[in-house]
């Protein structure tokens, strides 16, 4: 039996690691085997993958010397940083490049960096139109990710850059909620545009499609999207779903800054990243070629078919 080629994969507990090591492991015919790292082995999550077959090791991304540990033999690796455990730019940016150094140590054959766009290329600091955060970015967890794309070059790296997750629909509060006409709105400052977005745990497995494409996806910037749909066409979708007439509430980026919860900042300049460079974001995020990774790709339609009830809608 030839050897299996190890993807070492952070993250393997979370959305998107958690989708790309289940991918692997549900395919009894693949060429790689996972070691998934996870900050607590004993979990319960780390122990169903050991029980599919992972080698589960412990790592801490905030640790060179254990990164290197969990790279050692590996073919390949998938880098995911966790801005919303910490909100850092400045961490994130210190763990890609702790990231990058121990996989150019390694000699990894393949690296997928979990990235996205750096906002301040599209509108600078001084652009007012957008408020600066943090005195230095635009939208805190797009700009660190973008912005450490650069530790990655010379690097055999695909850049692969995720949607709006519609799992924030259950688990981020932004789903369908009640006013106080008790009718059941979304909220959201996208005007009319069309917002890429897609299930959480088909992000892994587009990730899984890049490392089957081997070479053909080295140096390549790949945005993976379920499906690009207006918050009005979003409404409708969801009305289907819930058996239940749900409308779209249309607010400004500066309402959606103001709510106030932790991150509403971030969130409403991205929104209005998405809703302004709308072209930008569709393109680099193509729903065909992301159902070419990943056959198994849900549309929106789908993905409520299964996780429609799971919304809290008070």
């Amino acid at each position: 039996m030839t050897q299996k080629k190890i993807i070492t994969v952070f993250g393997a507990t979370g959305a998107q690691g958690g989708g790309l090591a289940h991918a692997i492991l549900n395919d009894p015919n693949s060429e790689f085997s996972v070691r998934a790292v996870t900050r607590d082995p004993n979990s319960d999550k780390a122990k169903v993958l050991a029980q599919m077959g992972a080698e589960v090791v412990a790592g801490d991304v905030d640790d060179a010397e254990s990164l290197k540990r969990v790279l050692k033999g590996a073919y390949g690796a998938y880098f995911v940083t966790f801005f919303w455990d910490h909100f850092s730019p400045e961490k994130e940016k210190e763990e890609a490049k702790n990231m990058a150094e121990a996989a150019k140590e390694a000699g990894l054959k393949h690296i997928i960096w979990s990235t996205l766009e750096d906002v301040r290329n599209y509108v600078p600091l001084d652009d007012d139109s957008m408020p600066t955060l943090h005195g230095k970015y635009k939208v805190p967890h797009f700009d660190g990710k973008g912005e450490s794309d650069q530790y990655f070059a010379g690097l055999p790296t695909t850049f692969m850059l995720a949607s709006y997750y519609w799992d924030n629909m259950i688990y981020f509060g932004m789903g369908p909620k009640k006013g106080p006409d008790s009718k059941l709105a979304i909220t959201f400052p996208m005007g009319n545009k069309k917002m890429a977005g897609i299930a959480a745990g088909d992000i892994g497995k587009c990730a899984y499609g890049i490392f089957k494409k081997g070479e053909a996806a080295i140096g390549k910037k790949i945005g993976v999207a379920g499906d690009q749909l207006s918050c009005a066409d979003m409404a409708k979708a969801l009305s289907k779903a819930l058996g239940e007439e749900v409308h779209y509430n249309e607010i400004t980026p500066e309402v959606y800054r103001s709510f106030g919860f932790p991150g509403a900042d971030d969130l409403g300049n991205m929104f209005q990243f998405y809703r302004d460079f709308d072209a930008v974001c569709n393109s680099t995020r193509d729903v065909q070629f992301s159902k070419e990774l990943n056959p198994e790709l849900q549309s929106f339609e789908m993905w409520l078919a299964e996780n429609a009830q799971r919304m809290s809608l008070e």
